[in-house]
């Protein structure tokens, strides 16, 4: 009969049962890598697949947010043209642009005198001799209103008013091209989101086949461990992991696509953008958003192997007699 001091020290010794919990998913994650790594072309085929399913809607999305910083930069450019008549002086101009100001939906306002509109048209155009020509300035006096914070009704409101004032001959606001684009906006991230499912699923499936294969190789395996009295976690642990390095492996090479394809466009793009003497550049993930992305491919992975280890399980778990 053991004494009491032999069954401390032996309780002592045991491993903790957070001790067996972690060896066993070390285990589990060692061995589904290597299982992946012993099938290298097989492993490179799925991940290959996973990986240009996924970076199709990731770099649509990625394009699509470029869109809407530029359109964003567009939208904040809301100004509203007010062509004063040519009876009106500098000093009533300069009156009527304090009296917008003090207005609430008014975010800003800018005096544009003719001796300004035409010097800068002189500058950016290069018709010096042809401005010469024609002696007298024809540019009337302009204020640049910009709207406050409000909604695309709040600046047609805001339109009609100006329109209504005594001193106005002309006003110009652009509403109905920016609605066509925020439209046009709403439609690309929604074909995103649609292809971001399909693919995604189309990932997910390429998953759950290519564990579904590796669980028909080692069928037998498995039945021995289930009769032997296994549970369905530590069956089930190796495959799930087998998914994960999947997953993680398909968002290493979707970035690694993305970044690749960011680096091929961005000389092209800046050359375009200093054509038209705008400073705008793709911009890409950056650390934040990449990690997130493995991390949602990595979700995709166990998913994959969870869904398909858990139904072949079911179909063959022994029947108590």
């Amino acid at each position: 009969m053991s004494s009491p001091a032999t069954n401390a020290k032996a309780a002592s010794t045991a491993p903790s049962r957070l001790r067996v919990w972690f060896d066993q998913h070390l285990h589990g994650l060692a061995f589904s890598l290597g299982r992946a790594l012993r099938k290298p072309w097989a492993t490179l085929l799925t991940v290959a697949v996973m990986g240009v399913a996924l970076a199709l809607p990731l770099g649509l999305s990625i394009v699509m947010d470029n869109l809407r910083h530029f359109a964003g930069n567009v939208q904040q450019s809301r100004e509203i043209n007010l062509f004063l008549k040519a009876d009106v002086d500098a000093a009533a101009a300069a009156k009527l642009a304090d009296t917008l100001r003090g207005r609430g939906d008014v975010a800003a306002v800018e005096l544009r005198t003719p001796e300004q509109a035409i010097a800068g048209f002189r500058e950016s155009s290069g018709l010096g001799e042809a401005l010469d020509a024609l002696g007298e300035n024809p540019l009337p006096t302009l204020l640049v209103v910009t709207p406050g914070d409000g909604d695309s009704a709040a600046d047609a409101r805001l339109v009609a008013t100006l329109e209504a004032l005594p001193q106005a001959d002309l006003v110009q606001h652009d509403a109905v091209w920016r609605q066509r684009l925020d439209g046009w906006l709403r439609f690309g991230q929604r074909v995103v989101q649609v292809l971001s499912v399909l693919l995604g699923l189309g990932a997910l499936l390429v998953v759950g086949n290519t564990v579904r294969l590796d669980i028909q190789s080692r069928r037998e395996e498995i039945g021995v461990l289930q009769l032997l009295g296994a549970s369905d976690g530590f069956i089930r642990r190796p495959f799930l992991y087998l998914g994960v390095w999947y997953g993680l492996g398909a968002g290493l090479l979707a970035l690694g696509l993305i970044a690749a394809a960011g680096w091929a466009l961005y000389a092209p793009l800046a050359t375009l953008s200093a054509s038209y003497g705008s400073q705008f550049a793709l911009t890409g993930l950056d650390a934040p958003h990449s990690a997130m992305v493995l991390l949602g491919t990595v979700l995709l992975g166990w998913l994959g192997a969870g869904v398909v280890t858990g139904h072949f399980l079911r179909q063959t778990r022994p029947t108590e007699t």
